[in-house]
């Protein structure tokens, strides 16, 4: 995924395409090694799916720290990551509604910490963390459909991601969104729908879940929610003037930069699950129509 912070530094076209193949090639690398121990440990389930998506959380708050309070926050990051910790073993009793709770009493007492001018910023921080650990967590947790929703999710999140990606560039035209971000283009958002479609029907073949139209219609609302997300991070780091969240992840920047459309179509998939199969069921919620 791509933010849009600082401008990029203005190169003569050939070493322009020769950077944008590197860092193709540096993409391309980094999910072909983190695909599949995403993929693997949602097979395995349980506490290994719990502490991965754990320590996903965490990191993704050191980042958020790093962005919107830059002369440091120790104490706030210390208080969020214990929060977000304790909110992960309660997540792993099926204790969903306490998991929240921990959540938001992090979210207070970390926000509090911090100076005013951050207060806010550092609080939806620990929220924005929380919203990437319980929503997978309560959807995996079905231990019907559990890994079939994980798995479209990914599937449909991966696919918006490459394809707007990849073709977006190629066919380029009209930007998305130029004053978030100047490189998305409506192209790009369009095919990385489409692909989304597509990739859905895949998994729904395998797992044979739901009917055709309802999941064309839910896989087409979960792309959109991943764009818009991805759209929110270029928002926040064109406000701090960051281009990338960090440097974990070659290619891709840091966690944040990878997971800011999973993060808003896990959420969108969960209340669509949650509302329709409660906590217990969700993810036969999102599939089962």
């Amino acid at each position: 995924m791509t933010g849009s912070g600082s401008a990029d530094p203005v190169l003569p076209p050939p070493q322009a395409q020769a950077s944008q193949a590197r860092n193709l090639m540096l993409r391309v690398a980094s999910s072909a090694i983190l695909a599949p121990i995403a993929v693997l440990v949602a097979v395995a389930g349980g506490w290994p799916f719990i502490v991965f998506w754990t320590l996903a959380s965490v990191v993704l708050l050191r980042e958020w720290s790093a962005i919107v309070c830059p002369l440091g926050a120790r104490i706030p990051f210390a208080i969020g990551a214990l929060a977000l910790a304790l909110a992960g073993a309660l997540a792993g009793l099926d204790a969903w509604w306490l998991a929240a709770m921990a959540a938001g009493v992090g979210m207070a007492l970390a926000g509090l910490t911090v100076a005013a001018a951050y207060r806010l910023w550092y609080a939806a921080g620990v929220a924005y963390a929380a919203l990437l650990l319980l929503p997978i967590c309560i959807l995996r947790a079905d231990a019907q459909f559990g890994l079939a929703a994980v798995l479209l999710l990914f599937a449909i999140v991966w696919t918006t991601d490459i394809f707007g990606y990849g073709i977006g560039r190629l066919i380029g035209g009209p930007l998305l969104a130029p004053h978030i971000s100047p490189k998305k283009t409506l192209s790009g958002a369009l095919v990385g729908t489409a692909g989304a479609l597509a990739a859905a029907i895949g998994v729904n073949f395998h797992f044979a879940t739901s009917k055709p139209v309802a999941l064309g219609v839910l896989a087409v609302v979960l792309s959109i929610a991943s764009q818009a997300g991805d759209l929110g991070e270029s928002a926040l780091k064109r406000k701090f003037g960051v281009k990338d969240a960090g440097h974990i992840i070659p290619g891709h920047g840091g966690l944040m930069d990878r997971l800011d459309g999973f993060i808003a179509a896990a959420l969108a998939a969960a209340l669509i699950g949650v509302s329709r199969g409660g906590t217990d069921a969700a993810a036969r919620g999102l599939l089962v129509w």
